[in-house]
């Protein structure tokens, strides 16, 4: 019997995985063929490969093949009236909106959603770019008494300025455990102050939320997590929450958290993330009104880029086996039988929803290797969302036209720079940092 090499090399990389891993592989890919039967659907289109260009379906990096399509109108209610004032997108359009990604995209959050209990489990004090600080790690347990089969406890760790003179503003960012490192080689720190050191040395604090303490960035293990706890032994059906949205809640469960400390300014409390990370920040700022700024880095498609534009990372890879879990399980039906283009959003009505806050979108470069995450797509989309800000009486984004490298797009309320630094958000955080103390006044 011959095989494809596709499955060839499927089966090659999990026989190379270890025990546990491969387990959580094959419970995924059970957990979404039964999503697929549920939905009706035989399987998704294949994606983007971005390994290989000479493969068929290779990844496009060439701007002149991206298309520039028309977009689904943010400023036109179901019904087809024109939103014409503030209140009309307030009490009607943005509700619309927010539905439409509930059910076609990210997923509702349920009421069996659990409870979480925060404890400080450790504080120390200690001198970080030379200014005192104090640091507490916290856990939150999840409530699973509906479920004990499954677990969560949430880790939040953050760290203030002891001798600051009122509350100060603090930046979230999803994060990694501490200790935590990529596989592979070391790498040199990099020269300079860390994002953390300018932060303090800014008049802010800083905080990392654990997201796969949240929820495990994988479809063998929604069963358990805070996903787990609210299915209740159940599969998802095609509206229940995605990974993206219990990291977004979780983010909103740690504000309750951090909101309750005095030295923090709960109104100047912010969220940072990068990548896959990104893509939750933004979903964060959608959803969590009381998040102050957001900075949203590399996010990419499912976050801040274009689904509609054929440049890196499409909608066949977003519904395969190793990200179909970030979303609802209605959303694979746009990687089949139907497209992106008739998906009723995309990712300018997403940024939308964070208005009239500020935000701040960046990424690297096509050739500094983040063209996967299509950097032109979250500009235009962003500028597809200006409107927005303008309408609720803020200024948007800047400039109309896709700035050159390096230059900051900062003078509005949404906020664009693309670096040179690859697949990071380490190059954008000093500018980050000038936008976030305007915004918030800080002189």
């Amino acid at each position: 019997m011959r095989i494809g090499a596709g499955l060839y090399l499927g089966l090659l990389m999990l026989a190379a995985m270890p025990a546990s891993a491969q387990q959580d592989y094959r419970e995924a890919e059970i957990d979404r063929r039964a999503m697929l039967d549920r939905l009706g659907i035989a399987d998704t289109r294949p994606g983007a490969d971005g390994f290989s260009a000479q493969a068929p379906n290779a990844a496009n990096y060439d701007e002149a093949r991206a298309g520039d399509p028309a977009l689904p109108p943010l400023l036109v209610l179901a019904d087809g009236r024109r939103v014409m004032s503030a209140a009309m997108w307030r009490r009607q359009r943005r509700g619309e909106i927010a539905g439409l990604f509930d059910r076609e995209v990210y997923g509702r959050i349920p009421a069996t959603a659990p409870r979480i209990a925060w404890k400080v489990v450790r504080e120390a004090r200690a001198t970080e770019a030379g200014i005192p600080v104090v640091k507490r790690w916290l856990e939150g347990a999840a409530d699973n008494r509906a479920a004990p089969t499954a677990s969560a406890v949430i880790l939040l760790r953050y760290t203030v300025p002891a001798n600051a003179k009122g509350r100060v503003p603090l930046i979230l960012s999803f994060g990694f455990p501490e200790g935590f490192r990529f596989p592979g080689p070391s790498r040199p720190p990099e020269p300079g102050p860390t994002p953390d050191e300018q932060l303090l040395a800014n008049g802010f604090g800083y905080g990392v939320l654990v997201a796969n303490s949240v929820q495990a960035d994988n479809g063998g293990q929604l069963g358990t997590g805070v996903i787990g706890i609210s299915l209740r032994g159940k599969r998802r059906g095609p509206e229940d929450w995605g990974v993206l949205r219990a990291w977004a809640w979780g983010a909103d469960r740690a504000f309750d958290a951090l909101m309750v400390d005095p030295g923090i300014d709960a109104r100047r409390i912010g969220i940072e993330g990068l990548s896959r990370y990104g893509k939750a920040a933004l979903v964060t700022m959608a959803y969590n009104p009381r998040f102050a700024i957001g900075f949203v880095g590399s996010s990419g498609a499912g976050g801040a880029a274009l689904y509609r534009r054929n440049f890196g990372e499409r909608m066949g890879n977003l519904a395969a086996g190793g990200e179909y879990h970030w979303f609802a399980g209605n959303f694979l039906r746009y990687a089949g039988p139907k497209t992106e283009f008739d998906l009723p959003v995309d990712a300018h009505m997403l940024i939308a929803l964070a208005a009239p806050r500020p935000i701040f979108i960046g990424a690297g470069t096509v050739e500094t290797g983040d063209g996967w995450v299509d950097p032109k797509g979250s500009f235009l989309a962003a500028r597809a969302a200006s409107p927005i800000w303008e309408l609720l009486g803020k200024p948007g984004l800047s400039t109309a036209t896709f700035p050159p490298e390096l230059v900051p797009a900062t003078e509005g309320t949404i906020a664009w720079r693309q670096h040179r630094g690859g697949h990071n958000n380490r190059d954008n955080w000093p500018t980050f940092i000038r936008f976030a103390r305007e915004q918030f006044g800080m002189r």
